[in-house]
């Protein structure tokens, strides 16, 4: 049986800002603040994203389940960040859209996208689905979209989040870096803050704490790796994680898959790494 990744089924050749394989029919681009994948889904395993994250069918009704709940067949799906969930689709064709919620003021969203709005909007499907198909055949370039992906693919600029100074500091510092090893101990220094209250802080702004902030955010950039030819251990050391075991569990526990399962199932994945864009604010 073929091993499949969690979002794609082969693996590349392309080089690793993907241009070259526009017009291919799988693409991931990658910002510190969204993803943006369509192609091929692998298995459906559970996963558990950091991020807020919006399935669309490219075909066959999408299979989705959510945390404890049974299976249900929609043609959109949101699901709310840190939440585990399962999805398949008959023909394996998904459109993805991954969005950082410290990015965003999740109290001030569009109803459709609010988490307690998982079956999203039947309104936003045609553009959802046009915007991704465009990107993945090469009718519209990704240079043109990159800076600007919410207006493309659903039509609005989202509300962004404004974080106390402090914590916004530190949160594009990890964003911009998440493989640094700087532990919280020393950014609590370097915001003058004493530990104790700079993570309470940390996660009364976030929402999250700061120890799983760091492991999403590292385990996210590891799909920036997936076309290199560095082998597991030096993707580890170069993500950020301390040894290999640590590397392999963080990573199947938030995209489902072992790291060596989803490398060899990257096959024609045109990955975009794009780390300009970082726009959390304070």
């Amino acid at each position: 049986m073929a091993i499949e990744s969690v979002f794609c089924g082969e693996k590349s050749s392309q080089p690793s800002d993907g241009i070259a394989a526009a017009g291919s029919g799988k693409l991931m681009l990658i910002t510190p603040d969204r993803i943006c994948y369509a192609g091929l889904l692998g298995r459906p395993l559970t996963r558990e994203f950091g991020a807020l994250t919006i399935y669309a069918s490219l075909g066959a009704p999408l299979h989705v389940m959510i945390g404890n709940g049974g299976w249900q067949s929609m043609e959109m799906c949101v699901v709310p960040p840190d939440t585990p969930h399962q999805i398949a689709t008959v023909d394996r064709r998904i459109g993805v859209y991954m969005i950082e919620p410290e990015s965003i003021d999740m109290t001030r969203l569009p109803d459709w996208l609010s988490p307690e709005s998982a079956g999203g909007s039947a309104a936003l499907l045609p553009r959802l689905r046009d915007g991704f198909l465009s990107l993945t055949d090469g009718t519209v370039h990704v240079n043109t979209v990159r800076s600007r992906l919410d207006d493309f693919l659903l039509g609005e600029i989202l509300p962004p989040r404004r974080l106390e100074w402090r914590m916004a500091t530190v949160v594009n510092r990890i964003k911009r870096n998440p493989s640094d090893s700087v532990g919280a101990e020393e950014y609590a220094e370097q915001v003058d803050l004493s530990f104790s209250r700079f993570l309470h802080l940390f996660k009364d702004e976030v929402g999250t704490t700061f120890r799983r902030f760091r492991a999403w955010k590292r385990a996210r950039n590891f799909m920036s790796y997936v076309n290199t030819n560095l082998n597991l251990t030096d993707i580890a050391l170069e993500t950020g994680f301390p040894d290999s075991s640590h590397f392999s569990h963080t990573v199947r526990r938030y995209w489902g898959l072992t790291p060596r399962d989803i490398i060899a199932g990257s096959r024609s994945l045109a990955v975009i790494n794009d780390g300009s864009f970082v726009s959390t604010a304070h």
